[in-house]
């Protein structure tokens, strides 16, 4: 189980880094039209700038907690977080028709890390 948590929370943490990373150093503009992130365009720069807060921070609860062993019951918990704002993002997508398979990938992922993260800190 151990074994399975660190790969799926560590992949979906990689990817959440690196989303996180591009909404909070590039701006409205740069996103939509640098990396073809149609969705910004109903989000203010404020907002946006939020949603790459709580992927950082979900990000960072995935690992730091377990990794140095204080609380280590957050890191599923930030999977569910993650999860969950997945799930924002594909229905964002959808509403613009695009499909979202990377949103479906990732909730996979994050519910595979809830649920080992749940079966071995609990």
């Amino acid at each position: 189980m151990l074994i399975a948590y660190w790969i799926a929370a560590g992949l979906l943490a990689l990817v959440s880094l690196y989303a996180a990373g591009l909404k909070l150093l590039r701006t409205k503009e740069q996103l939509e039209r640098a990396n073809g992130m149609a969705w910004t365009k109903g989000f203010s720069q404020g907002a946006i700038r939020l949603i790459g807060v709580a992927e950082l921070l979900g990000a960072i609860g995935l690992i730091v907690p377990p990794l140095v062993a204080i609380a280590p019951i957050l890191a599923p918990v930030a999977a569910l977080g993650l999860g969950v704002l997945q799930i924002g993002a594909a229905v964002t997508h959808a509403r613009l028709g695009e499909k979202p398979v990377i949103n479906v990938v990732l909730v996979v992922l994050a519910a595979v890390a809830a649920v080992t993260g749940f079966l071995v800190w609990a």
